[in-house]
């Protein structure tokens, strides 16, 4: 059987598993049967309702992990779809199926990259770690954040970490994401008090309080971002008030906000800003706050160093260091002090109906993988 071949197949095994957020479907225990066939060692890791797994190879030397899903979103309508989304399907050149290239292709990329690089490798030391969750898609509470305790708790220390997050833009590795922005999130109960429109003098409408301090948020300039970071980000994303009565001064404004930070701040320096910012306008206000996660950057260095030789090695690309997108579950893992980089498929698709990889990158992807491990856990 051929890369592409071995490379495909199972990531047509896995797509036909539909695992969606926080179901695994059976994936896990197909990806510990092939890494066990090759001398990994595999600890399944359940917590509550998330199914994880921990697998690793070789005794001594750097440890280097790749990181992973096996969970997917729901597909949506499935009459949308122009094939079922739990049956594989190759069509132009293209794998469709939920999970294509968030995350299943990259799995199946990893499993046989390891399967050659153990088969015509072996390094003198060095170790390969599989980290897997299904939960990365939903709450990510009882995943990899669960298994990261779990492995300080026995001394357990990532020196590298690869996630298999699609991080390519147009060509398959033009793109990888060494950090991310944290992301905070704001819920806010702006009060007033109720009553007619007629008679304003009797209310105190919330919404006229809230839209000065709020278009001072809005338009603040909160950092000019540094050579890892664009600047941070503030969005409203939802806002709420009224009876449904148009002749009712409403009694209170629900407010929902997102800020997308660099690491020139904080989500505590976040925090107190708007809270100062309503307490200045005479805005009262129930706050309730949830961190998604801190920014957290890996800099030039032994791993990103590999990453673009590998793929200029593959594909003859330049590869970009880009702390853009959304949060991933590197955010649990890089704290640790690990060097991280998400290096994965195009991400065109993915989230959406038709989800899709393109064959021939997947045994590729396999091969930047094997390239990876060669640079950095050398035979001698």
């Amino acid at each position: 059987m051929t890369d592409t071949e071995r490379t495909l197949k199972l990531a047509c095994e896995l797509i036909a598993r539909a695992s969606v957020t926080p179901e695994d479907a059976g994936c896990q225990t197909l990806i510990m049967q092939r890494l066990e066939a090759l001398g990994f060692r595999c600890t399944p890791l359940p917590f509550d309702d998330t199914q994880n797994f921990w697998a690793e190879w070789g005794n001594i030397g750097p440890l280097l992990v790749f990181a992973g899903h096996t969970d997917v979103v729901p597909p949506g309508p499935e009459s949308e779809w122009e094939s079922d989304p739990f049956v594989p399907t190759i069509r132009d050149g293209l794998l469709y199926g939920r999970g294509a290239a968030d995350m299943k292709g990259s799995l199946a990329a990893m499993v046989t990259a390891c399967e050659d690089f153990l088969t015509n490798h072996k390094p003198r030391e060095g170790r390969i770690g599989f980290l897997i969750t299904s939960d990365e898609e939903g709450p990510a509470t009882n995943g990899t954040v669960r298994v990261m305790e779990w492995l300080a708790e026995r001394g357990i220390n990532i020196d590298y970490c690869i996630v298999g997050e699609p991080s390519s833009s147009k060509v398959l590795g033009d793109t990888i994401k060494n950090g991310r922005r944290g992301s905070l999130n704001g819920i806010l109960k702006i009060h007033g008090r109720q009553g007619h429109v007629a008679y304003p003098q009797h209310a105190d409408n919330p919404l006229h309080r809230a839209l000065p301090a709020l278009g001072e948020l809005v338009t603040r300039q909160w950092d000019e971002g540094n050579e890892y970071f664009p600047a941070t980000s503030f969005q409203i994303t939802n806002m709420h008030a009224g009876t449904g009565a148009t002749n009712v001064i409403p009694g209170h404004v629900d407010l929902w906000l997102n800020f997308r930070f660099s690491t020139e701040q904080t989500s505590e320096s976040l925090r107190e800003a708007v809270e100062q910012t309503l307490a200045a306008h005479s805005v009262k206000a129930d706050t309730h706050w949830t961190l998604s996660g801190e920014p957290f950057i890996t800099g030039e260095g032994a791993l990103t160093d590999a990453c673009r030789a590998a793929v200029l090695d593959v594909d003859g690309v330049q590869t970009e260091l880009s702390t853009s997108g959304g949060t991933s579950d590197g955010r649990f893992i890089a704290p640790y002090g690990v060097q991280l980089v998400e290096l994965g498929p195009i991400n065109a698709s993915i989230h959406r109906v038709n989800e899709h990889v393109r064959v021939d990158d997947l045994p590729r992807l396999a091969a930047m993988y094997e390239g990876i491990l060669r640079r950095l856990l050398p035979k001698s």
